[in-house]
């Protein structure tokens, strides 16, 4: 699916580009898209100019909502379907997005982009191939790309995730000439692709599921016992599990997910908020 390449407006952009018009500015100079560079959009009375094209100043917008243009209007980035999908602008440009009003990347205290950048490094991605499990918005396959990656095999299931890509420019693009051809996007449940992958056909994994309570199955022995036949000997995997609430849910879902690793034929350790493995 092509991506997007217009202006991505939020309520401060919105209401900046109105202050500047309303203050007889002819220009107004910044970020349209997430800062992933910068530019000048020039102020006419009843429309702006963005890259050569008008449009129309915004309506009411809202806080915590990114909007794109629709070839007619501007429309809030988010899908119903069996849940309702949003992708959120941060404080760090780079947005995070959620399912249902739950944030599935964080953001508080870090971009979700070098949160990322971070958790790739634990598997050295460099001349590697990789397979990323879960996608989401391809933070992992765009920081692996960076890392210098052989190759990448990255399974999304929800489509609407895979939508929120196509509009989000910090996502990669599978054809994009800076990705060299070296990503591969698959929609599919990887709980089940997984089978049809060779053994020891992988040099490293990322595993990012969502919480245990939505993917159970990502957390299964059955599926680490698959992770551990695709992987090579000596090959890392980064698994994220986040911090749940021990208190609140009686689980302690970093040491359950270590066990089973151990199990499934991994040497496990505790790392930032989830578990690094090794093949054995």
């Amino acid at each position: 699916m092509p991506h997007y390449t217009g202006p991505l407006l939020t309520r401060p952009l919105a209401e900046a580009l109105l202050a500047a018009r309303d203050a007889g500015h002819g220009q107004w100079a910044g970020s349209l898209d997430l800062g992933r560079s910068t530019g000048t959009a020039t102020l006419a009375a009843d429309h702006w100019q963005w890259q050569g094209r008008p449009y129309p100043y915004p309506g009411k917008t809202r806080d915590r909502t990114l909007y794109y243009w629709d070839g007619e209007e501007f429309l809030a980035i988010s899908r119903f379907g069996s849940a309702l999908i949003k992708l959120v602008p941060t404080d760090w440009d780079a947005p995070t997005f959620e399912i249902d009003g739950i944030k599935m990347l964080p953001s508080a205290q870090v971009s979700p982009f070098e949160d990322a950048r971070r958790k790739v490094a634990l598997i050295a991605p460099a001349g590697k191939t990789v397979l990323d499990t879960c996608g989401g918005l391809g933070y992992f396959a765009a920081c692996c790309l960076e890392g210098g990656v052989s190759r990448i095999q990255s399974y999304e299931k929800n489509p609407d995730v895979l939508w929120l890509r196509t509009l989000n420019p910090w996502s990669p693009d599978p054809d994009a000439a800076s990705s060299g051809g070296r990503l591969s996007l698959t929609q599919a449940d990887v709980s089940q692709a997984i089978e049809s992958l060779e053994t020891a056909s992988v040099d490293a994994i990322l595993h990012d599921p969502p919480r245990f309570g939505i993917a159970g199955e990502l957390y299964s022995q059955v599926f680490y016992d698959q992770l551990a036949r695709v992987i090579r000997k000596g090959g890392r995997m980064f698994h994220y599990t986040g911090a749940p609430n021990k208190l609140t849910s009686g689980r302690d879902v970093p040491r359950e997910v270590a066990k089973r690793l151990e199990k499934a034929g991994f040497k496990a350790e505790l790392a930032l908020d989830g578990v690094l493995a090794v093949k054995r």
